[in-house]
């Protein structure tokens, strides 16, 4: 299989969900063997990062990667829609540290790019194999990634936040599923219990529910209620029957369970292209998938 890239240039802008501040950012065509990497325009052409692993920088509820003066944060959702599309060389231009949020998802990106043409390139895909498995996990909480050889690519993945709300959620993909319409629509979510402590750490200041799913466990007084809609600048807050703040319709029922799928495609494809393994995954997060990124490509080279 050919590597390629996209046709033209597009361009998306928006406020970064945890810095709050305002981005513009072009994703465009870049030559054979680039892979994916992000230009800070804003501070030169010079500044730039590559998405592999031995860039990542934090982890911290997104994917932030460096290299010299360069930094961008939250880049695990356009990684992923570029995965997804089956792009292998682009170049994202951006004028501020972090990726727009825009909706949530990664549906934003692919509703612009699914339908035009790809161009192929004079140079063949690079996949990653593994020859053994692959296993990171976190004792204290049990989760875990493990990477096997398989001569195709297989994702499982589980979360379990012992959520009333949500249970416990499955999500799948292979080549037989469909990236563009099974998960790049599916948003970011948080518990409500989480924002103050995420507010107080600065983070979530471009957060509002057009961007993200709340999930509510426990009752909600008025005060609270009040008060989130103040934060979030919204004219009335309130929690539906199932559990979410305001009118919410969940786009799938596992939603939350399929953007950590979502997620995970995006931060492993730092391993330095795609991925042909079985991946099977039980309460990712970045941190785990990034490592998981880091050890396939220290097995790799």
């Amino acid at each position: 299989m050919k590597q390629r890239t996209l046709s033209k240039e597009y361009v998306f802008e928006g406020k970064g969900l945890h810095t709050g501040k305002y981005a513009h950012a072009s994703v465009g065509p870049a030559p054979a063997q680039t892979g994916i990497r992000f230009v800070r325009t804003d501070i030169g052409e010079d500044a730039f990062v590559d998405a592999l692993a031995e860039n990542v920088r934090s982890t911290a509820r997104s994917t932030e990667i460096a290299y010299g003066k360069a930094s961008v944060r939250t880049v695990e959702h356009i990684l992923s829609a570029l995965t997804g599309l089956g792009v292998d060389n682009a170049i994202i231009r951006i004028d501020s540290e972090e990726m727009p949020i825009l909706d949530g998802s990664a549906g934003c990106y692919v509703d612009a790019m699914a339908d035009d043409p790809f161009v192929e390139q004079d140079a063949e895909r690079k996949w990653v194999t593994v020859d053994k498995e692959i296993k990171v996990e976190n004792d204290r909480n049990g989760s875990y990634v493990i990477i096997r050889p398989l001569s195709g690519t297989s994702y499982i993945s589980t979360i379990d936040f012992d959520s009333r709300v949500l249970g416990v959620q499955t999500a799948r993909w292979d080549g037989s599923r469909d990236y563009v319409k099974e998960l790049a629509p599916c948003r970011t979510f948080c518990f409500f219990h989480e924002i103050k402590t995420l507010l107080l750490l600065g983070m979530v200041k471009g957060g509002d529910l057009d961007n993200a799913i709340v999930v509510v466990e426990k009752p909600v007084s008025r005060f609270y209620l009040r008060l989130m809609a103040r934060l979030l600048k919204q004219p009335m807050v309130t929690v539906t029957p199932e559990g979410y703040f305001s009118n919410l319709k969940l786009r799938f029922p596992d939603e939350c369970g399929r953007h950590k799928l979502m997620d995970l495609i995006g931060d492993l494809r730092l391993s330095g292209g795609f991925l042909m393994a079985e991946v099977e995954a039980y309460k990712p997060g970045h941190r785990l998938n990034t490592m998981a990124a880091e050890a396939i490509s220290k097995q790799i080279n």
